[in-house]
């Protein structure tokens, strides 16, 4: 893993993630100028598994459009501990250890939580910010961390779904330098359909 620091405003041009700083120990630490806004992005730890399941519903009940699958959906979305086991986790925390959010990273096709990734790419699902916290850099700090993990793996791209319903999120990936990739946009279950972005990985400079 590595450190790195984002700034406010700051964006890759497409194809390229942020530079990355020396490897640190404990994991990525993003400083925030715009809001004085200071976080450190690590895995998540069993004591946080709860909260986090709660700040994750929260963040997707605060989307104008909630699904009408959204309580079976809730459910899963509570469960970090299965996802712990079978994936990677990662949380962004601030002072006093506060949540503030949270992402899964899919290393590939052979996770459990791959939407149908192919060979060689990794994959990332459940971004989500505390409502409160959103608009502070943490999701594209999120975002980039697994980015850097696909990228330190040997994967050759990252693959995510996002919705219509959920716009932020879009404006971000893509000022990250993701594409749109209808290719492999699918329907999960009725009125559910997701839109694929990728970030081809190959092309960021070493």
């Amino acid at each position: 893993m590595s450190n790195w620091e984002g700034r406010a405003g700051r964006r890759p041009p497409p194809g390229r993630a942020f530079a990355c700083q020396p490897a640190g120990a404990r994991g990525y630490a993003a400083a925030m100028t715009a809001r004085q806004t200071t976080f450190l992005i690590r895995p998540v730890r069993p004591e946080e598994y709860e909260a986090l399941g709660e700040l994750i519903v929260a963040a997707y009940h605060s989307l104008p459009d909630v699904r009408n699958h959204q309580e079976s959906y809730d459910r899963r979305l509570r469960d970090v501990t299965t996802r712990t086991e079978v994936s990677s986790v990662l949380v962004a925390v601030g002072p006093g250890v506060e949540l503030l959010g949270g992402v899964t990273y899919v290393r590939g096709s052979d996770d459990p939580y791959s939407e149908a990734l192919r060979e060689g790419e990794a994959g990332m699902r459940m971004l989500a910010v505390h409502p409160a916290r959103q608009r502070h850099g943490i999701g594209r700090a999120l975002t980039q961390a697994c980015l850097e993990r696909a990228h330190a793996a040997g994967r050759k791209r990252l693959v995510l779904h996002t919705g219509s319903w959920m716009p932020g999120a879009i404006r971000l990936y893509e000022r990250m330098g993701f594409v749109r990739r209808p290719d492999i946009d699918f329907t999960p279950a009725p009125g559910i359909d997701l839109i694929a972005y990728s970030f081809e990985l190959r092309a960021v400079t070493e």
